[in-house]
């Protein structure tokens, strides 16, 4: 609904015939206990009248120059499309005017994941270099981590990467085989200190050696700049994990969390190590054929308390990102709260599941073709969210990581 509150100055708005609701009906519920399980409430992958899901149909066009290659000048100055979605109600403003949309008593969810400093530059013994991205340690096996390698095809086991940068060393152990014994995406590497050692501090040596991984689509000469080590993290990032930021929460300075506090709107986090696969986009025409990508996650009970108090009080629950909408989906209960517990999922949302974990969302404008934009289909319809994105093209907004946003408000 609009907000009974001041308004941002001047905002534009357009306003659209309603939409079709293509939110469909809920899911099974299908959650698990927490703790260290696995989650897998993979939709099927058809709307509510049962059709199947092209790939097609979550396509569009964007003009590269649209794709943004730097953040804005500062975190909140990201202009904002608010999406009001019962009056079908667009509305262009700022992400410094986020506070004037939400209500006392709504509670905005963050993730406090931080991007680890995982990509290193190594050279072989011939001379040639190696691109390797430490996409996750593996569990009870010292200084073992599954890695994304470029070029992956001509390396050895045993043979040794030195590290450009600094005294460290990369061992290529063995390459991943897929469930159908081809081989897989990722090799399993062993990270030394440069004279072969163990490394006393894994987590200071890769921060030593490292750069942030930035996404794909961030093209630059000379890769990460100074700046990025700032601005490619969250203020309030705090769990090192992640490979990729969650882009959402690049927009909120410590000076709009202030005011979205003084507004009386509460928050709290969870954490969600976003990984590679989250700039994969689907490849095959029947969307629930994708496999969709697992990531490790955790929710406090402070959490869980906070949603409940929401919740009472009859707040709205904000997501801010998709990755806390995973997160809360993942762990979503038959009481309508989050499981406090760490696990790993591989949820996928797609339109035909109505989202319950959330009542809004803010999100940065995605991938055609990926399952994040087939998250906020889920939310706001498939018509709706193209149409969305055509009048986002229009207005040249900017696009991906370092770009605009959008809020989804019930």
């Amino acid at each position: 609904m609009t907000p009974p509150h001041a308004r941002p100055p001047e905002p534009r708005r357009s306003d659209r015939s309603p939409a079709a609701n293509e939110a469909g009906t809920p899911a099974p519920a299908t959650a698990q206990d927490a703790g260290t399980q696995r989650d897998s409430h993979a939709t099927h992958g058809t709307s509510p009248e049962g059709s199947v899901l092209r790939l097609a149909d979550f396509d569009y066009e964007l003009p590269a120059e649209l794709v943004a290659q730097e953040p804005a000048a500062r975190r909140e100055d990201a202009r904002l499309l608010v999406l009001e979605r019962a009056a079908d109600r667009r509305t262009h403003t700022h992400v410094r005017d986020l506070a004037n949309w939400l209500a006392p008593g709504d509670l905005v969810v963050v993730n406090d994941t931080r991007v680890r400093r995982a990509r290193l530059t190594a050279v072989r013994g011939t001379g040639g270099r190696v691109e390797v991205l430490l996409v996750e340690r593996l569990a009870g096996s010292a200084s073992h981590w599954r890695a994304l390698c470029r070029p992956a095809a001509k390396l050895r086991a045993g043979e040794v990467l030195h590290v450009l940068g600094g005294p460290a060393a990369v061992v290529p152990v063995e390459r991943e085989r897929a469930a159908d014994g081809s081989l897989g995406l990722h090799w399993i590497v062993a990270l030394k200190e440069a004279d072969g050692r163990d490394p006393g501090d894994e987590e200071a040596l890769i921060e030593s050696v490292g750069a942030l991984p930035l996404p794909p689509y961030v093209r630059r000469e000379g890769g990460p700049r100074p700046a990025d080590d700032e601005r490619y993290q969250t203020v309030y990032a705090r769990e090192v994990g992640a490979v990729a930021a969650p882009t959402a929460g690049l927009h909120l300075s410590h000076a709009l969390l202030a005011a979205l506090a003084e507004r009386g709107v509460e928050r709290a986090a969870v954490t969600l190590h976003v990984g590679p696969g989250t700039f994969r986009p689907i490849e095959c025409d029947d969307v629930h054929s994708h496999v969709m990508h697992s990531e490790r996650y955790h929710v406090p009970a402070s959490t869980r308390d906070a949603i409940a108090r929401t919740r009472s009080r009859g707040g709205r629950v904000v997501a801010v990102g998709t990755t806390v909408v995973r997160t809360l989906t993942a762990a979503h209960g038959p009481d309508g709260l989050p499981r406090v517990g760490s696990g790993a999922t591989d949820v996928f949302i797609t339109p035909g599941r109505r989202v319950e974990a959330v009542d809004a969302l803010l999100t940065n404008f995605h991938l055609p073709r990926s399952t994040l934009l087939l998250l906020v289909a889920a939310m706001v319809g498939t018509s709706r969210t193209l149409d969305l994105y055509r009048e986002a093209v229009c207005e040249r907004y900017r696009f991906y990581s370092y770009g605009d946003a959008m809020l989804v408000l019930p």
